[in-house]
């Protein structure tokens, strides 16, 4: 897929057909600022996260959204009443045994909230030492859906993959006697993708098949050639890796943009001109983009970065989170758990809510459109999904 951001396990059919849990409560981000505690001692915070590695470039998105929130949620004051937030950073560099080697550093040394994980393999690892040694996690970008639920000590600042692609079912409306064909490159990565349209829009009546291509193709003309011939109603496009400006290309010469829906992820913003002459044709599911909504966080991030990417909005999220648990908790690890559970806020995206039974964190999903070319694409925003709209269902708290 030409988003790597969607290159994540996914929830099983069985967990996704579970019930959802209503979320409530609410505040703002800017009141919480205003507590943290007995003691004037700093509030050590460790961030661990990709500042290298192939993942690097969401990781810089992640940091400079994060230190963004932060100064949003203190009023620039870095500061939680008389406490500041002392972060240290440390590459993990998108390696689990990295990850977990920082954050048992990081835990040894006192600090009892860790934040980052640009890649789900890494929060999927951290979680666990969480629990283990009863600190805050709060994931960042990585959106497995494993991250929701894991234990009562993890939380997640970005959106999961079921959100996704409950995102992209939005754009054929009711999918009952629809037709969706998934088309994607053989192997773990469009398995996945697979298995999560059967699961998310068949399991609401639609028939799902794929089109699979082998890892190696260059020629995609007979792929076309199926596609058109299965006459879906969505094409849903799961690509990675450096044939996919030729696919884009094919897939337009053949028709196929024009005679169906046809839905992938948008990824950051220096993927764009990845899809060539083809961007204008084809709908996006988006988790975020610069101008999708116009909320007060979203103008103080633009002001701080001038031009918000996909991940901007996960460090954004995490910087609130982490003030609300120190202002409400103190140091008492559990007291910060309760604070974040059940608690809404204005983040980036809109409104965010941390449902409390499995520290989903339910957030707005875009539908997007590319006009322009190349590197001159702007993307608008079709359509905004409520986080109560793109809900996944609640899993069981696992530890």
């Amino acid at each position: 897929m030409t988003v790597r951001h969607t290159r994540r396990a996914f929830l099983s059919a069985a967990t996704m057909m579970a019930a959802a849990l209503a979320a409530t409560a609410c505040g703002s981000p800017q009141d919480t600022a205003t507590g943290g505690g007995d003691s004037a001692a700093p509030v050590k915070v460790g961030l661990v996260y990709s500042q290298s590695g192939a993942l690097a470039s969401y990781g810089k998105q992640y940091i400079e959204g994060f230190k963004a929130g932060l100064d949003f949620a203190t009023k620039g004051t870095g500061k939680v009443g008389d406490r500041k937030i002392e972060l240290t950073e440390v590459d993990d560099a998108g390696d689990p045994a990295k990850a977990v080697s920082a954050a048992k550093d990081l835990i040894g040394k006192g600090t009892k909230i860790i934040a980052g994980s640009t890649a789900s393999g890494v929060a999927l690892q951290v979680a666990p030492i969480a629990a283990q040694n009863k600190v805050l996690f709060i994931s960042g970008p990585a959106a497995t859906d494993a991250v929701t639920g894991a234990n009562k000590y993890t939380f997640r600042s970005g959106r999961q993959s079921y959100q996704d692609v409950v995102t992209a079912k939005s754009f054929i409306g009711d999918p009952a006697g629809k037709k969706v064909v998934v088309f994607a490159q053989d192997g773990a990565f469009g398995d996945a993708n697979e298995a999560a349209v059967k699961a998310v829009i068949g399991s609401a009546g639609a028939t799902v098949s794929s089109v699979r291509a082998p890892a190696s193709a260059t020629e995609f003309t007979p792929f076309a050639s199926q596609i058109k011939a299965a006459k879906p109603d969505l094409l849903f496009v799961a690509w990675a890796g450096t044939t996919a400006p030729a696919m884009w290309q094919t897939l337009d010469q053949q028709g196929v943009l024009s005679s169906t829906t046809v839905v992938t992820g948008l990824d950051i913003r220096a993927s764009w001109p990845t899809f060539g002459a083809a961007g204008a044709k084809i709908s996006f599911l988006s988790h975020y983009f610069d101008g999708a909504s116009d909320t007060e966080a979203s103008k103080a991030l633009k002001a701080k970065v001038n031009t918000i990417d996909l991940f901007h909005p996960d460090g954004f999220a995490a910087a609130q989170m982490v003030v609300r648990a120190v202002q409400e908790g103190g140091d008492d690890v559990d007291k910060m758990v309760t604070a974040l559970e059940d608690w809404s806020f204005d983040g980036v995206k809109g409104k965010m809510t941390i449902r409390a039974a499995d520290h989903a964190l339910l957030q707005p999903m875009f539908q997007a459109k590319l006009t322009g070319s190349g590197t001159a694409f702007t993307a608008t925003a079709q359509k905004s999904l409520t986080g109560d709209e793109t809900a996944p269902p609640a899993v069981a708290m696992k530890g």
